[in-house]
């Protein structure tokens, strides 16, 4: 039995270079992958809890195309460039998820895409 994939893209540039897709819904679970803070004109807030904020709009309207929604997420990545901004970046996940409580995961990485980028954040959610 083969289970149906729905593809969900936001027009990255990135989608059809790399092969991937802003997220995958199969079943009742809908995987997003590593959203960056990324503005549709390629602009990128320097602000941390900013970054955060557009991740997950990003995520957010990626779930939505499947009917499902932010409230639905039961896991988050979060990949941050520097434990500086932990606090920060924290804080604007909770913002969302406190009352959701998602299993969450917040590693330091050496560095990103793109240098301007504090963030890449994926998440996945059950509907």
């Amino acid at each position: 039995m083969t289970t149906e994939r729905t593809r969900i893209s936001s027009g990255s540039p990135y989608e059809a270079t790399i092969g991937f897709s802003r997220a995958i819904k199969v079943g009742d679970r809908v995987v997003v992958s590593g959203t960056a803070p990324v503005w549709p004109d390629g602009a990128c807030d320097p602000d941390p809890k900013a970054q955060v904020r557009r991740c997950l709009e990003i995520i957010g309207a990626a779930l939505a195309e499947v009917g499902a929604s932010l409230d639905d997420v039961v896991r988050t990545r979060m990949y941050i460039t520097d434990a500086a901004h932990a606090d920060a970046i924290g804080e604007a996940h909770g913002e969302v998820f406190g009352s959701i409580r998602p299993a969450a995961t917040m590693v330091v990485v050496a560095a990103l895409l793109d240098a301007r980028w504090h963030i890449e954040l994926e998440a996945e959610a059950v509907i």
